[in-house]
């Protein structure tokens, strides 16, 4: 399911229990995953383009200190803005564990999406945001980082516990 373009939400779908319980089930996927940021629904054998993004993960927190969850929800998203300047990024990912290189991404990006009710919204952002939106977005087309990255390193998997 990773390499194929993931289908629209139709707009029957939205407000219903079925959708509602693919965010709770991607959110509880992503939940388990500490050291991950966003996911697509295709991680997780959803169809449809879904992406989530976990905004509290995005800035280095204290020692000790967890900031609560805050969860952006990107239905049918869209590129609606990116910018002309590219760099060099690490990056990594929850369906290819223990593979990192470098990408190149644009530094900012904006995103037209729909949020669990179907309403239309826009968010931009730059650096591991906009990164995120990027990556999302391409697991949503069945593009994975790994076909583009490069000095592509192997490292052993960490203990997530």
């Amino acid at each position: 399911m990773l390499r194929e373009v993931a289908a629209a939400v139709p707009d029957s779908m939205f407000g219903t229990p079925e959708l509602q319980g693919m965010l709770r089930d991607m959110e509880e996927a992503l939940d388990a995953q500490p050291d991950g940021v966003a996911l697509a629904a295709p991680q997780i054998a959803l169809p449809y383009r879904i992406f989530i993004v976990r905004y509290d993960r995005m800035h280095v927190q204290p020692e000790g200190v967890e900031a609560p969850p805050e969860v952006g929800i990107f239905i049918n998203p869209e590129f609606e803005k990116i910018s002309r300047r590219r760099d060099v990024v690490d990056e990594g990912c929850l369906s290819v564990r223990g593979k990192y290189g470098k990408t190149f991404r644009h530094e900012r990006a904006s995103v037209r999406a729909q949020d669990a009710d179907g309403r239309v919204f826009i968010r931009g952002g730059g650096g591991l945001l906009a990164q995120a939106y990027q990556h999302e977005i391409d697991h949503l087309d069945g593009i994975l980082f790994t076909d583009h990255a490069e000095d592509i390193v192997i490292l052993p998997p960490k203990d997530h516990a």
